[in-house]
Protein backbone atom coordinates (compact mmCIF):
# COMPACT_ATOMS: atom_id res chain seq x y z
CA UNK A 1 0.00 0.00 0.00
CA UNK A 2 2.81 2.32 0.73
CA UNK A 3 4.48 1.86 -2.69
CA UNK A 4 1.42 2.76 -4.85
CA UNK A 5 0.70 5.92 -2.83
CA UNK A 6 4.37 6.97 -3.13
CA UNK A 7 4.24 6.41 -6.89
CA UNK A 8 1.09 8.54 -7.15
CA UNK A 9 2.77 11.35 -5.23
CA UNK A 10 5.83 11.15 -7.48
CA UNK A 11 3.62 11.25 -10.58
CA UNK A 12 1.79 14.29 -9.25
CA UNK A 13 5.05 16.02 -8.33
CA UNK A 14 6.52 15.23 -11.73
CA UNK A 15 3.43 16.52 -13.53
CA UNK A 16 3.30 19.73 -11.53
CA UNK A 17 7.06 20.25 -11.92
CA UNK A 18 6.86 19.76 -15.69
CA UNK A 19 3.83 22.06 -15.88
CA UNK A 20 5.68 24.71 -13.88
CA UNK A 21 8.83 24.43 -16.07
CA UNK A 22 6.77 24.65 -19.26
CA UNK A 23 4.95 27.72 -17.94
CA UNK A 24 8.24 29.33 -16.90
CA UNK A 25 9.85 28.64 -20.28
CA UNK A 26 6.83 30.02 -22.12
CA UNK A 27 6.81 33.16 -19.97
CA UNK A 28 10.52 33.80 -20.49
CA UNK A 29 10.35 33.27 -24.26
CA UNK A 30 7.33 35.56 -24.50
CA UNK A 31 9.19 38.22 -22.55
CA UNK A 32 12.17 38.06 -24.90
CA UNK A 33 9.94 38.13 -27.97
CA UNK A 34 8.31 41.34 -26.77
CA UNK A 35 11.59 43.13 -26.07
CA UNK A 36 12.10 46.24 -28.15
CA UNK A 37 15.50 45.99 -29.79
CA UNK A 38 15.83 49.76 -29.98
CA UNK A 39 16.35 51.97 -33.02
CA UNK A 40 17.48 50.35 -36.25
CA UNK A 41 20.59 52.07 -37.61
CA UNK A 42 21.16 52.25 -41.35
CA UNK A 43 24.97 52.15 -41.15
CA UNK A 44 26.77 49.85 -38.74
CA UNK A 45 30.26 48.42 -38.51
CA UNK A 46 33.54 50.17 -39.25
CA UNK A 47 32.66 53.53 -40.76
CA UNK A 48 35.74 55.66 -40.37
CA UNK A 49 39.48 55.47 -40.71
CA UNK A 50 41.90 56.79 -38.16
CA UNK A 51 44.23 58.62 -40.56
CA UNK A 52 44.52 59.72 -44.14
CA UNK A 53 47.95 59.26 -45.69
CA UNK A 54 50.16 61.11 -48.11
CA UNK A 55 51.95 59.40 -50.96
CA UNK A 56 55.28 59.74 -49.13
CA UNK A 57 53.89 58.13 -45.96
CA UNK A 58 52.50 55.22 -47.93
CA UNK A 59 55.70 54.86 -49.93
CA UNK A 60 57.66 54.42 -46.67
CA UNK A 61 55.42 51.55 -45.48
CA UNK A 62 55.98 47.86 -45.93
CA UNK A 63 53.81 45.95 -48.36
CA UNK A 64 52.20 44.13 -45.41
CA UNK A 65 51.13 47.45 -43.86
CA UNK A 66 49.79 48.62 -47.22
CA UNK A 67 47.73 45.44 -47.56
CA UNK A 68 46.17 46.08 -44.13
CA UNK A 69 45.35 49.69 -44.98
CA UNK A 70 43.84 48.61 -48.31
CA UNK A 71 41.57 46.08 -46.58
CA UNK A 72 40.50 48.59 -43.90
CA UNK A 73 39.52 51.14 -46.54
CA UNK A 74 37.48 48.56 -48.43
CA UNK A 75 35.64 47.66 -45.24
CA UNK A 76 34.66 51.28 -44.61
CA UNK A 77 33.60 51.77 -48.22
CA UNK A 78 31.47 48.59 -48.20
CA UNK A 79 29.72 49.78 -45.02
CA UNK A 80 29.03 53.33 -46.19
CA UNK A 81 28.80 53.78 -49.96
CA UNK A 82 25.80 51.53 -50.67
CA UNK A 83 23.82 53.54 -48.11
CA UNK A 84 24.75 57.16 -48.89
CA UNK A 85 21.29 57.91 -50.26
CA UNK A 86 20.08 57.32 -46.68
CA UNK A 87 22.98 58.26 -44.44
CA UNK A 88 26.71 58.96 -44.49
CA UNK A 89 27.31 58.55 -40.76
CA UNK A 90 26.41 55.95 -38.15
CA UNK A 91 23.57 56.61 -35.75
CA UNK A 92 20.98 57.51 -38.38
CA UNK A 93 17.93 55.34 -37.83
CA UNK A 94 15.28 54.17 -40.25
CA UNK A 95 12.68 56.11 -38.32
CA UNK A 96 14.73 59.34 -38.36
CA UNK A 97 14.73 59.43 -42.16
CA UNK A 98 11.09 58.45 -42.55
CA UNK A 99 11.40 54.75 -43.30
CA UNK A 100 8.63 52.88 -41.49
CA UNK A 101 10.06 50.45 -38.95
CA UNK A 102 8.08 47.43 -40.10
CA UNK A 103 9.02 43.81 -39.85
CA UNK A 104 9.63 43.69 -43.63
CA UNK A 105 11.82 46.82 -43.66
CA UNK A 106 13.89 45.65 -40.69
CA UNK A 107 14.28 42.25 -42.36
CA UNK A 108 15.40 43.92 -45.61
CA UNK A 109 18.00 45.97 -43.75
CA UNK A 110 19.25 42.88 -41.90
CA UNK A 111 19.53 40.94 -45.16
CA UNK A 112 21.44 43.86 -46.68
CA UNK A 113 23.87 43.83 -43.75
CA UNK A 114 24.40 40.09 -44.07
CA UNK A 115 25.03 40.46 -47.81
CA UNK A 116 27.58 43.22 -47.11
CA UNK A 117 29.36 41.05 -44.54
CA UNK A 118 29.42 38.09 -46.94
CA UNK A 119 30.70 40.28 -49.78
CA UNK A 120 33.39 41.79 -47.59
CA UNK A 121 34.48 38.41 -46.20
CA UNK A 122 34.76 36.81 -49.65
CA UNK A 123 36.56 39.88 -51.04
CA UNK A 124 39.08 39.82 -48.20
CA UNK A 125 39.65 36.06 -48.63
CA UNK A 126 40.35 36.63 -52.31
CA UNK A 127 42.62 39.57 -51.59
CA UNK A 128 44.60 37.70 -48.96
CA UNK A 129 45.55 35.22 -51.66
CA UNK A 130 45.94 37.46 -54.70
CA UNK A 131 46.63 41.03 -53.53
CA UNK A 132 50.18 40.30 -52.30
CA UNK A 133 51.11 39.82 -55.96
CA UNK A 134 50.06 43.37 -56.82
CA UNK A 135 52.58 46.06 -57.52
CA UNK A 136 53.32 48.27 -54.51
CA UNK A 137 52.75 51.44 -56.53
CA UNK A 138 49.28 50.17 -57.54
CA UNK A 139 48.46 49.47 -53.89
CA UNK A 140 49.52 53.00 -52.94
CA UNK A 141 47.44 54.50 -55.77
CA UNK A 142 44.39 52.44 -54.72
CA UNK A 143 44.73 53.46 -51.05
CA UNK A 144 45.01 57.14 -52.00
CA UNK A 145 41.97 56.79 -54.28
CA UNK A 146 39.94 55.09 -51.52
CA UNK A 147 40.97 57.72 -48.99
CA UNK A 148 40.00 60.54 -51.37
CA UNK A 149 36.65 58.83 -51.90
CA UNK A 150 36.13 58.66 -48.14
CA UNK A 151 37.17 62.30 -47.72
CA UNK A 152 34.56 63.28 -50.30
CA UNK A 153 31.84 61.95 -47.99
CA UNK A 154 32.48 65.03 -45.84
CA UNK A 155 31.20 67.16 -48.74
CA UNK A 156 28.27 64.91 -49.65
CA UNK A 157 25.71 67.31 -48.19
CA UNK A 158 26.97 70.06 -50.52
CA UNK A 159 25.31 68.18 -53.39
CA UNK A 160 21.89 68.01 -51.75
CA UNK A 161 19.30 70.55 -52.81
CA UNK A 162 17.07 70.51 -49.73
Amino acid sequence: MFVPSLLNKLKMNTKSTLFFLAFLLLSVSFGFAQKNKGPVNIITGKVHIAKYHSYDELNDMTKGDLLKLYSERIKVIVNILPNIAFATKPGITMEAIGIPVTKDNVKALQENREASVNYFDSTIEFQKKILPYSDTSDLIAAIIFYEETLKSLHTYNDYRTD
